[in-house]
């Protein structure tokens, strides 16, 4: 069962585990279960995704319930509407505050402009060498995009180097191998923790908040002493 984090007759919002794709992809042939459908069957009608997440991210995943829902929230995301908030942890020490201002290339060629607010919540360095390193560092972080493009805030983090642990192609592969090998953990350490919108029918404020999962909580609690 998906854990439903809210729910009324248009909309429903899950707290997506890592790995599950959202829906069916041509690019990840291995893959055999979907949050649509998973969701679709657990609530025995159909759904309709307003937004993406990775694979490799956790979170919340707002889907719609009905065609006209789908519409008017897939057009509040274009519009810059609605206030996302992600966590994650990343090589290094960041700075306490940054906003990442770095336009990024579509596939197609394109250039879109893309920006990325950061705030540090904590950092942490613990005796584990990594390469010419006696210690290794580490920042948790909170990341809150104000635009939405692909893999923006995986992209974002290489850019100013510090990239999200256990992310690949775009992270470390020294820091992804450190991981696997000390602390059995290949879970990319992004997670998608709050959506915050204003309904588009009844103009109710709705705000919605997703627990970190088992491996981003097990990193939290080896590297920063905390679970939350």
């Amino acid at each position: 069962m998906l854990p439903v984090l809210y729910q009324s007759s248009e909309l429903v919002a899950i707290n997506k585990p890592h790995g599950l794709l959202v829906h069916r992809s041509p690019i990840a042939s291995d893959a055999s279960e979907f949050a649509v459908q998973l969701l679709r069957d657990q609530l025995g009608q159909r759904v309709y995704p307003v937004h993406r997440l990775d694979r490799k991210t956790g979170g919340v995943l707002l889907f719609a319930l009905d065609e006209a829902m789908n519409a008017a929230m897939q057009q509040r995301f274009m519009d810059g509407l609605m206030d996302k908030t992600y966590v994650a942890i990343v090589r290094g020490f960041t700075d306490d505050a940054q906003t990442i201002d770095y336009p990024l290339r579509r596939d197609d060629g394109v250039v879109q402009e893309a920006v990325t607010h950061l705030k540090t919540i904590r950092r942490t360095e613990i005796p584990l060498a990594a390469g010419k390193h006696a210690t290794s560092r580490y920042s948790l972080v909170e990341l809150t995009p104000t635009t939405g493009r692909m893999h923006q805030l995986r992209k974002h983090m290489a850019h100013i180097l510090h990239p999200i642990i256990g992310d690949r192609p775009h992270g470390c592969n020294k820091q992804n191998k450190l991981f696997l090998e000390h602390f059995a953990m290949n879970t990319m350490l992004l997670h998608a923790r709050q959506l915050r919108f204003e309904h588009p029918i009844t103009a109710e404020p709705i705000d919605i908040t997703a627990p970190f999962q088992t491996e981003f909580t097990r990193m939290l609690a080896t590297l920063f002493g905390r679970t939350e």
